[in-house]
């Protein structure tokens, strides 16, 4: 099979397409043919031996996928054969035609719901589910949601707008902010303007209710001060800088206690209800993986970046009109 492989730390240029052997299901596994693989922001420093953790190399990338169950393990039911769905990996083996999955793991995908639209809310609508409802912002409240024309940003501004909220996206180009009222966010701003926080509070009057900090960094403390005291502060992302450290003036919200395949599930049937819409901003096929790596660190890709692999949309009709 096809897989794109990290043989070295580096920058996206490390990542290259190659032939390598074909996994085996073991028991409690599956093998699945891989229509969509999900990037996210993580692994281009894990790439870059940046990240949170690091990945023994060589080394395949990529934690989510969607995709056709192509075979079965010992111990595991002979009729998901056939069935669509998405997983996690347990962090790598990703980029690729074939993945193995642990059966446990598996997530059905509902009708009406493409492969692509599913990888994009596998990692960013369980992490925006579950943010927004440990943070469970209410009607009238003003949160801000930092990178707003993200993943898992845009997700935010959907929920809490869903939930009543009035909403303050921040993003850094104008695309995204635009992208970000779409989305229903009430007003925007530029968070690369120094200004950015004093625009925030001349606009809303007064001090906010809750932040959804995934930048860290200068962004996330900036953001923290705009808080009423006793605020709601969640951060989840290091994009800008380190985790944003806690201000005992406001409430830190921890991280909901459920499971994340709980979290997705529901992320998904959202999306098949039509509540919840996630913005793919970049399709690229698997050999492309580098480009897409490069595109993400630049900071022009609006939303969820995908991979197709060439075997899956030649083999199971997983062409997709997203496809550039």
């Amino acid at each position: 099979m096809r897989a794109v492989v990290l043989r070295k730390y580096g920058g996206p240029e490390a990542l290259v397409a190659e032939e390598v052997p074909d996994p085996v299901p073991g028991p409690g596994q599956v093998l699945v043919e891989v229509a969509v693989a999900g990037i996210t922001f993580v692994e281009t420093q894990l790439r870059a031996d940046r990240g949170p953790r690091r990945v023994e190399l060589p080394a395949v990338l990529g934690n989510g996928v969607g995709g056709t169950v192509l075979a079965v393990g010992e111990g595991v039911d002979e009729a998901l054969t056939g069935t669509r769905v998405v997983s996690t990996l347990n962090g790598t083996g990703g980029y690729a035609e074939l993945a193995v999955a642990a059966a446990d793991q598996l997530i059905p995908v509902p009708d009406g719901l493409s492969l692509e639209e599913a990888v994009a809310l596998l990692a960013d609508g369980r992490t925006a589910v579950g943010l927004a409802r440990a943070a469970a912002p209410r009607p009238g409240e003003w949160v801000l949601v930092e990178a707003a024309g993200g993943g898992v940003g845009g997700l935010l501004v959907q929920l809490a707008s869903a939930a009543g909220a009035r909403v303050v996206g921040a993003a850094s180009s104008a695309a995204k902010r635009r992208h970000a009222e779409e989305l229903g966010a009430e007003l925007t701003v530029d968070y690369t303007d120094p200004g950015w926080t004093d625009q925030v509070r001349a606009a809303v009057g007064g001090p906010l209710d809750v932040v959804f900090d995934g930048v860290g960094g200068a962004i996330g403390a900036a953001a923290q001060t705009l808080l009423r005291d006793g605020g709601r502060f969640s951060s989840y992302g290091m994009a800008g800088g380190p985790m944003t450290a806690a201000d005992p003036r406001v409430t830190q919200v921890p991280w909901p206690e459920a499971d994340p395949r709980e979290l997705a599930r529901e992320a998904l049937e959202l999306a098949a209800a039509g509540r919840l819409r996630p913005t793919v901003g970049g399709v690229f096929p698997l050999e492309s993986a580098a480009e897409a790596h490069a595109a993400i660190e630049s900071r022009t890709v609006t939303g969820k970046s995908l991979l197709l692999p060439a075997r899956a949309r030649t083999t199971s009709g997983a062409e997709s009109a997203l496809s550039p």
